[in-house]
């Protein structure tokens, strides 16, 4: 990202921290911004019918956390839940996302991020409930 967009991103960022099992958010909350997580893992969840919750991706440092900031009506799709002590950097999309849809730049880098994190999740998730319901068949 180039310099300028960097200190706008800085603007909206705001250090959080997690202990082991503490919850980040949950599916159905409103989406009120995205982490970076720096150091850490947290286990995304999901509900699968009558199998309860299971994990379906795991996001380690150096990964962002979180996409639906971006998409109305801006809730969480999943339970991001903290595995083991992680530090993170969050970032306030209720101010962010005016200059996302303002500075197209902006709008097409995060975008271009953002895409790739969805479609590596989406895809983890796919192969989880394969897996999943194959156990349990």
């Amino acid at each position: 990202m180039n310099a300028h967009h960097l200190e706008l991103l800085s603007r909206y960022a705001t250090r959080k921290t997690f202990a082991p099992g503490d919850v980040i958010f949950r599916a159905g909350e409103p989406a009120h911004g995205f982490y970076l997580i720096q150091t850490g893992t947290v286990a995304l969840e999901g509900s699968v019918l009558e199998l309860g919750p299971i994990a379906t991706d795991i996001v380690h440092a150096g990964e962002p956390l979180g996409w639906s900031w971006l998409f109305p009506p801006y809730r969480w799709h999943f339970d991001a839940r903290a595995i083991e002590p992680t530090e993170t950097i969050f970032f306030d999309s209720d101010q962010l996302r005016q200059h996302y849809n303002e500075d197209i730049t902006l709008g097409h880098d995060l975008s271009q991020r953002i895409c790739k994190v969805m479609a590596h999740r989406l895809q983890a998730t796919r192969r989880k409930l394969i897996e999943t319901v194959q156990r349990s068949g």
